[in-house]
């Protein structure tokens, strides 16, 4: 099931909990409100299911049933054009980067594959929505695109084991990790490069792991204007989720909300010839399959 976090066009700074139903938005929030869903408390986001035990599992096996009998639910449907689609997690404790995790990647930079996850860690300040504009700050001219899927935790998770690692993830989304690549070489570490405001779009939808599983064999696509630049599978990612999770839990504690960007695959701007970076005017778009497309302006800074 595909949940978001969405704010009516009416009343944009109001953000509520909803899902995909059919082709429209269905308003969790009011459906708890007015006891159509059974839930332990009010909630108008996403993170706010995460800190229920079992939340998500439990609004997703009633909204079920509401798909087979949809009658007398008009009142809790907005089409997507009265929406505005907010980040699936708004401000994550621990938004966690892995570094040349596709094979493709590792290739067409030419560096052997890790032997481990190379982690790195991001602000949440980057956290950006989908159509939401990127912003070109004045101090890069290298901004560079990273299709990545984004595992969501689901609940917290120290010390865990690879077998056991997916009862630990929430869902999926998509990430466009833009990173500025002159300061990323010039400093010769990662976190100026991809912790600007704006650089770390994610959605449209947290999508469950009862939907998708392990995230293995999903295509993923970055298209720059409509032309794909990146095109591969989530399958070529050297270390998958099971593992990522399990790693990760072994050096700190994962909390619910916290997202992981997995790495990207081969074709990013910078390795092309001649290279390729995002300019004003730019459109960007991600694309998982099974999860949606992630799509965003590129702008200037004013």
């Amino acid at each position: 099931m595909k949940f978001m976090n969405f704010s009516r066009n009416t009343i944009p700074g109001v953000i509520r909990i909803g899902c995909v139903f059919g082709e429209g938005c269905f308003d969790i929030t009011k459906a708890i409100g007015d006891e159509l869903l059974e839930f332990p408390r009010l909630i108008f986001t996403i993170e706010e299911v995460l800190q229920v035990k079992d939340g998500l599992e439990i609004l997703e096996s009633q909204l079920r049933e509401l798909e087979r009998i949809p009658s007398g639910i008009q009142s809790y449907l907005f089409q997507p054009e009265d929406v505005r689609i907010q980040p699936p997690i708004l401000r994550p404790l621990k938004l966690i980067g892995i570094g040349l995790n596709y094979k493709d990647h590792a290739a067409e930079v030419k560096l052997p594959e890790p032997k481990q996850p190379l982690i790195f860690g991001m602000y949440s300040n980057a956290i950006a929505a989908h159509e939401q504009p990127i912003v070109i700050p004045p101090m890069t001219r290298q901004v560079d695109y990273e299709a990545e899927l984004g595992v969501v935790i689901g609940r917290k998770a120290r010390h865990v084991a690879v077998e056991d690692a997916l009862h630990y993830v929430a869902g999926y989304s998509c990430i466009n990790d833009v990173s500025a690549r002159d300061l990323q070489f010039s400093d010769g570490q990662w976190l100026r490069a991809k912790s600007f405001d704006t650089f770390a779009p994610i959605g449209p939808y947290l999508v469950t792991r009862n939907e998708l599983g392990s995230a293995d064999g999903l295509s993923i696509q970055m298209r720059l204007n409509g032309t794909a630049m990146q095109k591969s599978n989530t399958g070529n990612m050297i270390f998958k989720v099971p593992e990522l999770v399990s790693y990760l839990s072994q050096i700190m504690t994962l909390e619910a909300g916290d997202i992981i960007a997995t790495g990207t695959p081969g074709g990013v701007g910078f390795v092309r010839n001649p290279q390729v970076f995002m300019q004003p005017g730019d459109i960007a778009e991600i694309e998982i399959e099974g999860i949606g497309v992630l799509r965003n302006p590129v702008v200037a800074a004013d």
